[in-house]
């Protein structure tokens, strides 16, 4: 399988922010190998797009914010199950900053999302309640592209969301698996890969883009 970006194309990097890269809040382990692979992609496509992670103080998918909670507990929320995270990517600080070393200067759009204090958001399309949307749909039909090629963090959440999403939009939807890395807590991994191929979503490598 080999692919050469087209004017239909995009890249979307998620969530390539210091809180999901080693030492920060919510840190993925290996997020930072990725990084010279994504600016490398984003030197092949000529539109990239970027969802970043962006929580009020007090979020309810923090644990601090449910007393008697720790992180990774799940609770039950009015829009269904939520996996409680620690504190991160708090609107303003330096965890919810993108890594300095991402090199993608041509990133035409911004994404942030989970900015509503009562609902968590991993998609870059749908919050968890799966009704508030972020306009990034509509957005990338009045752009009139048709391909999304996904990267970024974490694969079996923000990742898995933002892609399955994008598939059930009716887009053309492809994760790039050697430039994602997952947070795999309770064999999510193995069900995220199941959920996107469920949904249509192909799975390829880097090399696979020439």
């Amino acid at each position: 399988m080999a692919f050469t970006p087209r004017s239909d194309d995009l890249l979307l990097v998620v969530d390539l922010q210091y809180d999901f890269l080693p030492g920060g809040a919510l840190a993925v382990a290996g997020g930072d190998e990725i990084i010279l692979l994504v600016n490398r992609l984003g030197r092949q496509f000529k539109h990239v797009a970027m969802t970043q992670d962006w929580h009020p103080d007090g979020h309810i998918s923090f644990a601090s914010s449910h007393p008697g909670t720790k992180p990774y507990d799940v609770i039950e929320l009015p829009y269904g199950p939520q996996v409680l995270w620690p504190d991160h990517c708090v609107q303003g600080t330096h965890g919810a900053e993108f890594s300095a070393e991402i090199e993608l200067p041509h990133a035409e759009m911004i994404i942030r999302k989970g900015y509503h204090d009562v609902v968590d958001s991993y998609s870059g399309f749908r919050e968890a309640d799966r009704k508030t949307r972020t306009g990034l749909e509509g957005y990338l039909r009045e752009r009139g592209f048709r391909r999304l090629f996904v990267a970024g963090l974490a694969t079996d959440f923000c990742v898995n969301w933002t892609a399955v999403d994008a598939a059930n939009a009716g887009f053309e939807t492809y994760v790039i698996e050697d430039a994602c890395r997952a947070i795999d807590t309770g064999g999510s991994l193995a069900r995220a890969w199941a959920d996107m191929a469920a949904a249509g979503v192909e799975r390829i490598v880097a090399g696979d883009i020439a």
